[in-house]
Protein backbone atom coordinates (compact mmCIF):
# COMPACT_ATOMS: atom_id res chain seq x y z
CA UNK A 1 0.00 0.00 0.00
CA UNK A 2 1.22 3.44 -1.01
CA UNK A 3 1.79 6.03 2.16
CA UNK A 4 0.31 9.24 0.69
CA UNK A 5 0.69 13.00 2.40
CA UNK A 6 -2.65 13.68 3.82
CA UNK A 7 -2.92 17.38 2.38
CA UNK A 8 -1.67 16.79 -0.99
CA UNK A 9 -2.32 12.97 -2.14
CA UNK A 10 1.25 12.58 -3.04
CA UNK A 11 3.00 9.24 -2.30
CA UNK A 12 5.57 10.26 0.64
CA UNK A 13 9.05 11.63 -0.82
CA UNK A 14 6.98 12.80 -4.14
CA UNK A 15 5.18 16.09 -4.17
CA UNK A 16 3.43 15.64 -7.69
CA UNK A 17 2.31 19.40 -8.44
CA UNK A 18 5.70 20.37 -8.35
CA UNK A 19 6.96 17.17 -10.25
CA UNK A 20 4.48 18.03 -12.65
CA UNK A 21 5.83 21.54 -13.15
CA UNK A 22 9.43 19.67 -13.78
CA UNK A 23 8.07 17.21 -16.10
CA UNK A 24 5.70 19.22 -18.15
CA UNK A 25 9.07 21.62 -18.59
CA UNK A 26 11.59 18.85 -19.11
CA UNK A 27 9.98 15.18 -20.41
CA UNK A 28 8.67 15.52 -24.20
CA UNK A 29 5.18 15.32 -24.42
CA UNK A 30 4.33 14.73 -20.68
CA UNK A 31 1.68 16.48 -19.00
CA UNK A 32 1.48 18.58 -15.82
CA UNK A 33 -1.34 16.54 -13.74
CA UNK A 34 0.41 13.58 -12.48
CA UNK A 35 -0.81 10.62 -10.30
CA UNK A 36 1.68 8.06 -8.92
CA UNK A 37 2.20 4.86 -6.93
CA UNK A 38 5.41 3.61 -5.06
CA UNK A 39 6.47 0.18 -6.23
CA UNK A 40 9.52 -0.16 -3.85
CA UNK A 41 10.65 1.47 -0.43
CA UNK A 42 12.66 1.02 2.17
CA UNK A 43 16.11 1.91 3.03
CA UNK A 44 17.20 1.50 -0.89
CA UNK A 45 16.65 4.22 -3.48
CA UNK A 46 12.61 4.50 -3.65
CA UNK A 47 10.86 3.83 -7.00
CA UNK A 48 7.30 5.23 -8.44
CA UNK A 49 5.35 4.91 -11.60
CA UNK A 50 3.92 8.10 -12.40
CA UNK A 51 1.28 8.68 -15.20
CA UNK A 52 -0.24 12.16 -16.73
CA UNK A 53 -2.81 9.94 -17.80
CA UNK A 54 -1.67 8.74 -21.35
CA UNK A 55 2.03 7.58 -20.30
CA UNK A 56 3.64 6.38 -17.91
CA UNK A 57 7.43 6.35 -16.37
CA UNK A 58 9.21 5.37 -13.41
CA UNK A 59 10.50 7.83 -10.71
CA UNK A 60 13.77 7.24 -8.57
CA UNK A 61 14.41 8.77 -5.75
CA UNK A 62 17.03 8.58 -2.67
CA UNK A 63 15.59 7.40 0.74
CA UNK A 64 13.90 9.78 2.34
CA UNK A 65 16.17 11.73 5.06
CA UNK A 66 19.17 10.43 3.67
CA UNK A 67 21.00 13.71 2.48
CA UNK A 68 24.64 12.25 2.38
CA UNK A 69 25.97 11.36 -1.65
CA UNK A 70 22.33 10.92 -2.84
CA UNK A 71 22.97 13.36 -5.92
CA UNK A 72 26.01 11.08 -6.57
CA UNK A 73 23.85 8.06 -6.37
CA UNK A 74 20.92 8.94 -8.79
CA UNK A 75 23.09 10.67 -11.62
CA UNK A 76 25.42 7.14 -11.32
CA UNK A 77 22.44 5.19 -11.74
CA UNK A 78 21.03 7.27 -14.61
CA UNK A 79 24.61 8.06 -16.51
CA UNK A 80 25.16 4.10 -16.47
CA UNK A 81 21.92 3.25 -17.97
CA UNK A 82 21.94 5.94 -20.42
CA UNK A 83 25.12 4.75 -21.55
CA UNK A 84 24.60 1.51 -21.95
CA UNK A 85 21.05 2.13 -24.38
CA UNK A 86 22.50 0.63 -27.60
CA UNK A 87 24.32 -2.19 -26.58
CA UNK A 88 23.31 -5.21 -25.54
CA UNK A 89 22.72 -4.95 -22.50
CA UNK A 90 18.51 -4.75 -21.91
CA UNK A 91 17.91 -1.58 -19.77
CA UNK A 92 15.10 1.02 -19.63
CA UNK A 93 15.47 4.46 -21.50
CA UNK A 94 16.15 7.01 -19.41
CA UNK A 95 14.39 10.77 -20.24
CA UNK A 96 15.58 13.26 -17.35
CA UNK A 97 17.84 13.61 -14.60
CA UNK A 98 17.18 16.63 -12.01
CA UNK A 99 19.55 17.99 -9.82
CA UNK A 100 18.00 20.66 -8.07
CA UNK A 101 16.48 19.62 -4.49
CA UNK A 102 14.21 22.62 -4.60
CA UNK A 103 12.05 20.21 -6.87
CA UNK A 104 11.59 17.11 -4.54
CA UNK A 105 13.95 17.94 -1.87
CA UNK A 106 16.25 15.22 -3.40
CA UNK A 107 17.64 14.60 -6.89
CA UNK A 108 15.69 12.27 -9.49
CA UNK A 109 15.57 10.81 -12.46
CA UNK A 110 13.10 9.52 -15.13
CA UNK A 111 12.74 6.41 -16.98
CA UNK A 112 10.98 4.13 -19.31
CA UNK A 113 8.46 1.72 -17.58
CA UNK A 114 9.66 -1.63 -18.46
CA UNK A 115 7.30 -4.80 -18.05
CA UNK A 116 9.06 -7.60 -16.68
CA UNK A 117 8.78 -9.68 -13.30
CA UNK A 118 11.89 -9.70 -10.91
CA UNK A 119 11.51 -13.09 -10.08
CA UNK A 120 12.80 -13.47 -6.23
CA UNK A 121 11.16 -17.02 -4.88
CA UNK A 122 11.57 -20.37 -5.73
CA UNK A 123 8.43 -20.62 -5.81
CA UNK A 124 7.57 -18.17 -8.56
CA UNK A 125 9.93 -20.34 -10.76
CA UNK A 126 8.35 -23.44 -9.58
CA UNK A 127 4.97 -22.24 -10.90
CA UNK A 128 6.64 -21.71 -14.44
CA UNK A 129 8.39 -25.24 -14.91
CA UNK A 130 12.21 -26.33 -15.06
CA UNK A 131 12.33 -25.88 -18.91
CA UNK A 132 11.38 -22.31 -18.46
CA UNK A 133 13.49 -21.93 -15.43
CA UNK A 134 16.59 -23.02 -17.06
CA UNK A 135 15.88 -20.68 -19.87
CA UNK A 136 15.48 -17.64 -17.28
CA UNK A 137 18.94 -18.67 -15.47
CA UNK A 138 20.41 -19.12 -18.67
CA UNK A 139 19.83 -15.68 -20.13
CA UNK A 140 20.18 -14.34 -17.05
CA UNK A 141 24.15 -15.46 -17.17
CA UNK A 142 24.14 -14.28 -21.01
CA UNK A 143 23.36 -11.04 -20.17
CA UNK A 144 25.92 -10.54 -17.44
CA UNK A 145 28.31 -11.51 -20.03
CA UNK A 146 26.99 -9.22 -22.32
CA UNK A 147 27.58 -6.02 -19.87
CA UNK A 148 30.97 -7.29 -19.30
CA UNK A 149 31.93 -7.14 -22.98
CA UNK A 150 31.20 -3.65 -22.96
CA UNK A 151 33.97 -1.63 -23.05
CA UNK A 152 33.69 1.31 -20.58
CA UNK A 153 35.43 3.71 -23.14
CA UNK A 154 33.45 3.12 -26.28
CA UNK A 155 30.17 3.83 -24.73
CA UNK A 156 31.62 6.89 -22.76
CA UNK A 157 32.12 5.60 -19.25
CA UNK A 158 36.09 5.65 -19.29
CA UNK A 159 36.21 7.85 -16.30
CA UNK A 160 33.18 6.12 -14.35
CA UNK A 161 35.03 5.05 -11.47
CA UNK A 162 38.98 4.02 -10.87
CA UNK A 163 39.42 0.08 -11.98
CA UNK A 164 42.65 -0.08 -11.39
CA UNK A 165 43.02 -1.94 -8.38
CA UNK A 166 39.89 -2.83 -7.46
CA UNK A 167 40.26 -6.13 -6.30
CA UNK A 168 43.01 -4.44 -3.56
CA UNK A 169 40.42 -2.18 -2.86
CA UNK A 170 37.58 -4.17 -2.45
CA UNK A 171 39.64 -6.53 -0.08
CA UNK A 172 40.32 -3.34 2.19
CA UNK A 173 36.79 -1.51 1.91
CA UNK A 174 35.15 -4.96 3.43
CA UNK A 175 37.67 -5.55 6.47
CA UNK A 176 37.01 -2.17 7.49
CA UNK A 177 32.70 -3.07 7.43
CA UNK A 178 33.92 -6.10 9.61
CA UNK A 179 35.89 -4.39 11.80
CA UNK A 180 33.01 -1.57 12.30
CA UNK A 181 30.53 -4.37 13.58
CA UNK A 182 33.32 -5.84 15.82
CA UNK A 183 31.78 -7.63 18.63
CA UNK A 184 32.92 -11.52 18.57
CA UNK A 185 35.92 -13.26 17.37
CA UNK A 186 35.52 -14.79 13.71
CA UNK A 187 38.98 -16.69 13.10
CA UNK A 188 37.42 -18.25 10.00
CA UNK A 189 36.83 -14.13 8.91
CA UNK A 190 40.26 -13.44 9.98
CA UNK A 191 41.88 -16.11 7.68
CA UNK A 192 39.78 -15.64 5.11
CA UNK A 193 40.90 -11.92 4.97
CA UNK A 194 44.52 -12.96 5.76
CA UNK A 195 44.78 -15.06 2.27
CA UNK A 196 42.53 -12.54 0.53
CA UNK A 197 44.79 -9.76 1.53
CA UNK A 198 47.93 -11.95 0.81
CA UNK A 199 47.21 -13.43 -2.67
CA UNK A 200 45.28 -10.71 -4.87
CA UNK A 201 45.11 -11.88 -8.60
CA UNK A 202 46.05 -9.67 -11.72
CA UNK A 203 42.77 -8.48 -12.28
CA UNK A 204 40.80 -9.39 -15.42
CA UNK A 205 40.29 -6.65 -17.85
CA UNK A 206 38.62 -3.48 -16.60
CA UNK A 207 34.60 -3.49 -17.34
CA UNK A 208 31.45 -2.25 -15.70
CA UNK A 209 30.52 -3.90 -13.07
CA UNK A 210 26.77 -3.82 -11.37
CA UNK A 211 27.56 -4.60 -7.69
CA UNK A 212 24.79 -6.25 -7.01
CA UNK A 213 23.68 -8.47 -10.12
CA UNK A 214 20.87 -11.14 -8.96
CA UNK A 215 17.75 -12.25 -10.87
CA UNK A 216 15.49 -10.20 -8.75
CA UNK A 217 17.39 -6.99 -9.95
CA UNK A 218 15.92 -8.54 -13.69
CA UNK A 219 13.39 -7.83 -15.22
CA UNK A 220 11.79 -10.92 -17.44
CA UNK A 221 8.96 -10.57 -19.46
CA UNK A 222 5.91 -13.26 -19.98
CA UNK A 223 8.57 -14.74 -23.06
CA UNK A 224 11.57 -15.41 -20.56
CA UNK A 225 13.46 -12.68 -21.93
CA UNK A 226 15.46 -10.38 -19.61
CA UNK A 227 13.68 -7.05 -20.31
CA UNK A 228 16.02 -4.99 -18.01
CA UNK A 229 18.83 -4.64 -15.97
CA UNK A 230 17.80 -2.72 -13.06
CA UNK A 231 19.31 -1.01 -9.33
CA UNK A 232 22.84 0.43 -10.99
CA UNK A 233 23.31 1.98 -7.48
CA UNK A 234 26.83 -0.06 -6.98
CA UNK A 235 27.78 0.39 -10.11
CA UNK A 236 31.32 1.48 -10.68
CA UNK A 237 34.30 0.05 -13.29
CA UNK A 238 36.36 -2.88 -11.82
CA UNK A 239 36.90 -6.88 -12.33
CA UNK A 240 33.81 -7.66 -13.83
CA UNK A 241 34.10 -11.30 -12.35
CA UNK A 242 33.53 -9.89 -9.01
CA UNK A 243 30.04 -9.90 -10.19
CA UNK A 244 29.54 -13.50 -10.96
CA UNK A 245 31.00 -14.62 -7.81
CA UNK A 246 28.77 -12.35 -5.70
CA UNK A 247 25.80 -13.83 -8.02
CA UNK A 248 26.86 -17.57 -7.30
CA UNK A 249 27.16 -16.36 -3.33
CA UNK A 250 23.78 -14.97 -3.07
CA UNK A 251 22.91 -18.50 -4.88
CA UNK A 252 24.67 -20.29 -2.05
CA UNK A 253 23.17 -18.36 0.52
CA UNK A 254 19.20 -18.51 -0.70
CA UNK A 255 19.56 -22.99 -1.01
CA UNK A 256 21.04 -22.50 2.21
CA UNK A 257 18.78 -23.26 5.40
CA UNK A 258 17.43 -20.59 7.59
CA UNK A 259 15.26 -18.21 5.39
CA UNK A 260 17.95 -15.79 5.24
CA UNK A 261 18.27 -15.36 1.43
CA UNK A 262 17.83 -11.96 -0.35
CA UNK A 263 16.85 -14.69 -2.63
CA UNK A 264 16.52 -17.86 -3.06
CA UNK A 265 15.57 -18.42 -6.79
CA UNK A 266 18.02 -20.08 -7.77
CA UNK A 267 16.57 -23.48 -5.56
CA UNK A 268 13.96 -23.74 -8.01
CA UNK A 269 14.16 -27.34 -9.81
CA UNK A 270 15.60 -26.21 -13.58
CA UNK A 271 17.63 -23.58 -12.20
CA UNK A 272 21.63 -23.98 -13.79
CA UNK A 273 23.96 -25.27 -11.35
CA UNK A 274 26.55 -23.25 -9.80
CA UNK A 275 28.89 -25.42 -12.30
CA UNK A 276 26.90 -25.15 -15.09
CA UNK A 277 26.63 -20.79 -14.65
CA UNK A 278 30.33 -20.14 -14.15
CA UNK A 279 30.82 -22.97 -17.68
CA UNK A 280 28.18 -21.03 -19.12
CA UNK A 281 29.31 -17.81 -18.88
CA UNK A 282 33.20 -18.66 -19.43
CA UNK A 283 31.34 -19.54 -22.85
CA UNK A 284 30.28 -15.90 -23.71
CA UNK A 285 32.84 -14.39 -22.28
CA UNK A 286 37.02 -14.51 -23.01
CA UNK A 287 37.71 -13.43 -19.36
CA UNK A 288 40.31 -15.53 -17.60
CA UNK A 289 38.76 -17.91 -14.65
CA UNK A 290 41.80 -19.88 -13.62
CA UNK A 291 41.43 -18.01 -9.99
CA UNK A 292 37.89 -17.62 -9.73
CA UNK A 293 38.13 -19.21 -6.32
CA UNK A 294 39.62 -15.47 -5.14
CA UNK A 295 36.44 -13.98 -6.04
CA UNK A 296 34.26 -16.27 -4.31
CA UNK A 297 36.23 -16.22 -1.32
CA UNK A 298 35.90 -11.86 -1.38
CA UNK A 299 32.20 -12.76 -2.08
CA UNK A 300 31.30 -14.98 0.84
CA UNK A 301 33.91 -12.21 2.76
CA UNK A 302 31.57 -9.41 1.17
CA UNK A 303 28.40 -10.99 2.88
CA UNK A 304 29.80 -12.33 5.67
CA UNK A 305 30.59 -8.43 6.40
CA UNK A 306 26.99 -6.85 5.81
CA UNK A 307 25.58 -9.88 8.04
CA UNK A 308 27.62 -8.94 10.62
CA UNK A 309 26.84 -5.22 10.50
CA UNK A 310 22.92 -6.36 10.58
CA UNK A 311 23.29 -9.01 13.10
CA UNK A 312 25.57 -6.08 15.28
CA UNK A 313 22.99 -3.71 14.93
CA UNK A 314 20.02 -6.76 15.82
CA UNK A 315 22.30 -7.19 19.36
CA UNK A 316 22.08 -2.82 19.80
CA UNK A 317 18.32 -3.29 19.31
CA UNK A 318 18.63 -1.26 15.95
CA UNK A 319 16.55 -4.00 14.01
CA UNK A 320 13.15 -3.68 12.89
CA UNK A 321 10.92 -6.65 12.49
CA UNK A 322 11.49 -10.47 12.67
CA UNK A 323 14.34 -12.56 11.78
CA UNK A 324 17.12 -11.07 12.53
CA UNK A 325 17.89 -13.13 15.52
CA UNK A 326 20.02 -15.89 13.01
CA UNK A 327 21.92 -13.66 11.25
CA UNK A 328 24.93 -14.42 13.11
CA UNK A 329 24.47 -17.70 12.66
CA UNK A 330 24.37 -17.61 8.77
CA UNK A 331 27.67 -16.02 9.01
CA UNK A 332 29.73 -19.30 9.63
CA UNK A 333 28.87 -21.25 5.89
CA UNK A 334 29.35 -18.53 4.48
CA UNK A 335 32.83 -17.73 5.77
CA UNK A 336 34.01 -21.91 5.24
CA UNK A 337 32.38 -21.47 1.82
CA UNK A 338 34.45 -18.54 1.36
CA UNK A 339 37.55 -20.70 2.92
CA UNK A 340 37.00 -23.51 1.02
CA UNK A 341 37.10 -21.83 -2.40
CA UNK A 342 40.27 -20.33 -1.90
CA UNK A 343 41.84 -23.24 -0.69
CA UNK A 344 40.65 -25.21 -3.75
CA UNK A 345 41.61 -22.80 -6.04
CA UNK A 346 45.53 -23.76 -5.34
Amino acid sequence: MTTTDSASGSPRGLDLAKLGAWFAAEIPGAGSSLSATMIAGGKSNLTYVVSDGAQEWVVRRPPLGHVLATAHDMSREYRVMTALRDTAVPVPRTFGLCADDSVLGAPFYVMERVTGTPYRLADELVALGRERTRTISERLVDTLAALHAVDPVAVGLGDFGKAEGYLGRQVARWKKQMDASYCRDLPAADELHALLAADVPEESAAGIVHGDYRLDNVLVDDHDQCTAVLDWEMATLGDPLADLALMLMYHRLGEADGGLAVTNASAAPGFLSEEEIVERYAQGSDRDLSRFGFYLGLAAYKLAAILEGIHFRFLQGQTVGEGFDTIGDAIHPLLDAGLAAMKENH
